[in-house]
């Protein structure tokens, strides 16, 4: 007697797959916010103070 193929997966390991890699990449999000938040990005370390004044007479 020979057993019959099942091509289609049933919907539950279906849905256990979709939720496996849902619950993967929102790990992978999360994650990567969390390493970028470590990096110290480069500021500003002087404040600028432009001058617009001579430019508001002008007009």
């Amino acid at each position: 007697m020979q057993l019959k193929y099942n091509r289609q997966p049933s919907l539950g390991s279906s849905l256990f797959k979709i939720l496996i890699k849902l619950l993967l990449a929102i790990v992978f999000f999360i994650l990567a916010i969390f390493l970028i938040e470590k990096i110290n990005f480069p500021s500003p370390e002087k404040k600028y103070n432009i001058d617009v004044t001579n430019e508001i007479k002008k007009l």
